[in-house]
């Protein structure tokens, strides 16, 4: 249609219609669905990202802890449920950009070791149906596209590399450098956190102490939208739709091709038709969208013959933990700098993998009071004021039985008890014994529930077996064969490190590859 695809048309569609035809249809723009635009921006293909939501303001409130986490301005998802009846709000949100819009920028590789079966205390990590050096190139890529810094050489863990990190590691506030040598004085091995930020000439971040949680006022968080889709947006084959939600996807009679795609736009019934269709919803709402779609060639929902759409969901086990030092305040505004890796394999440490241990923004007495809302604000802030603040993830193992399920009209529930908590546990204990011998005699720590949904892997899985995978390792559908999913929902296991630059590096790879173009 040359309502959006004429000369001059804007990149943002205003165009009203009830029918949009592309080449491509990518649902959702987060850090999959914005990428896969990117990667395939420059070969021709007309190329409509659909997003449910809007564009997130630039506005004061970006940076006003009352209002992001007291009045949770941002937060725009739906009720989930819990199977035990539990109704809860995700951490998931609906805007130009999804999630990645108030994630932590933090974006580090799996390690090698990830890509292979690992015994945990509580069961086994399966392997990838690739191995790491099959993704180191699109990791590199991905790291420059998203502006990582980092440095190599002080992490045990860490992958091989076929090159240097893009840009030098985020100096330490004096603290985090003081505390960097005293974990060393353990026989520990901290390194500079990988963190997507523009601190590059020119660049425009401010070191502020608004980054974990928070939306960028300043656009320097290498966010999904900021380094991916406002690049491809620039080009003329690249539109996106917004406040456009996909309902259900329908086949041809034989269950083999997508050919349209229901939405609802600005409360307005919408069909939308293209030769492939990329789902990047996230690994829940793109599980729940394929199993919305059952039909008659696919009764279990679409692209299901495995049965293991919605399965296998993993969430991490996430946990906070705030040493605190009564003698002496910390002044640090960005600490968010330093990752310890040491307990993340069997080895000297430990016996079993435990997990990593990477600092987080600097807590608020606001973000603190959500999780202990009869805490006064003044101890709180004053708890906040001395202490040093770290999120330790250890890995959930993927388990048939833990579920993305449809609720009463179409609605999210999740079945899910996550697997591998020892081993969680004894990360949790190790970190207090790390900032106790450091010199920070108090520490608190508040483990995460399932509302924590940052981290969501594991729906489709990917895998070379049709009956024991949904996806190919391209992430393009078994069954559907102008499907692809790319987003967490790939992931055969969730390691222990967050996911954000691998389903980057996916959609790259899956981007590039000769299927995904009709």
């Amino acid at each position: 249609m040359t309502g959006i695809w004429g000369p001059g048309t804007p990149p943002v569609v205003r165009h009203d219609a009830t029918r949009y035809d592309a080449d491509v249809i990518v649902i959702g723009s987060g850090a999959g669905g914005a990428t896969v635009a990117w990667a395939l921006a420059g070969t021709g293909a007309r190329v409509l990202v659909v997003e449910r939501g809007g564009f997130l303001p630039r506005e004061e409130a970006n940076w006003s802890p009352e209002a992001v986490f007291g009045d949770g301005r941002y937060r725009n998802a739906e009720t989930w449920h819990t199977t035990g009846g539990k109704a809860f709000t995700p951490a998931a949100h609906y805007y130009v950009g999804g999630t990645t819009k108030v994630y932590g920028a933090s974006l580090p590789r799996l390690r090698e070791s990830d890509f292979d079966a690992v015994e945990h205390l509580d069961g086994t990590s399966p392997s990838w149906p690739f191995e790491y050096a099959e993704l180191e190139p699109f990791y590199a890529e991905a790291e420059r596209l998203y502006r990582v810094h980092g440095q190599d050489g002080h992490d045990p863990t860490e992958p091989a590399r076929s090159g240097p990190y893009p840009h030098p590691p985020v100096a330490h506030a004096p603290r985090i450098a003081e505390l960097e040598q005293r974990l060393r004085a353990q026989g520990l091995h901290p390194h500079p956190l990988e963190l997507g930020v523009d601190l590059a000439d020119g660049g425009t971040c401010v070191r502020c102490g608004t980054c974990d949680g928070f939306p960028c006022r300043v656009g320097a968080k290498s966010d999904a939208e900021t380094r991916a889709l406002r690049p491809a947006l620039r080009t003329p084959s690249v539109r996106l739709l917004t406040h456009t939600y996909v309902s259900r996807l329908r086949t041809d009679p034989s269950g083999r091709t997508v050919t349209t795609v229901e939405a609802t736009r600005n409360g307005q019934r919408v069909t939308l038709t293209a030769g492939t269709v990329v789902v990047s919803c996230g690994a829940v709402n793109s599980a729940a969208l394929l199993l919305r779609s059952a039909n008659s060639a696919h009764p279990a929902g679409l692209a299901n013959g495995s049965g293991l759409v919605g399965r296998n969901l993993m969430l991490h086990h996430n946990s906070m933990l705030m040493a605190v030092d009564p003698r002496h305040r910390n002044p640090a505004v960005f600490q968010k700098t330093l990752a310890v890796n040491d307990f993340y394999r069997a080895g000297a440490h430990t016996p079993h993998p435990l997990g990593n241990l990477q600092l987080m923004g600097k807590v608020h007495p606001a973000a603190m009071a959500t999780a202990h809302p009869r805490v006064p604000r003044r101890v709180l802030g004053e708890l906040a004021a001395h202490s040093v603040d770290w999120w330790l993830i250890s890995e959930d193992l993927p388990r048939p039985d833990n579920r993305v399920l449809l609720g009463p009209g179409g609605g999210v529930t999740l079945d899910w008890h996550p697997v591998n908590a020892r081993a969680h546990r004894r990360l949790v204990r190790e970190g207090a014994r790390m900032m106790r011998r450091a010199g920070y005699p108090l520490v608190l720590t508040h483990r995460m529930g399932v509302e924590h949904t940052g981290h969501q892997c594991g729906t489709t899985v990917a895998g070379h077996d049709p009956a024991r995978s949904v996806l190919d390792p391209y992430c393009r559908s078994h069954e559907v064969s102008n499907l692809f999913v790319v987003d967490g929902g790939f992931f055969p296991s969730s390691a222990a490190v967050n996911p954000t630059l691998t389903i980057v590096a996916q959609a790259l790879r899956a981007g590039r590859s000769t299927a995904i173009l009709p």
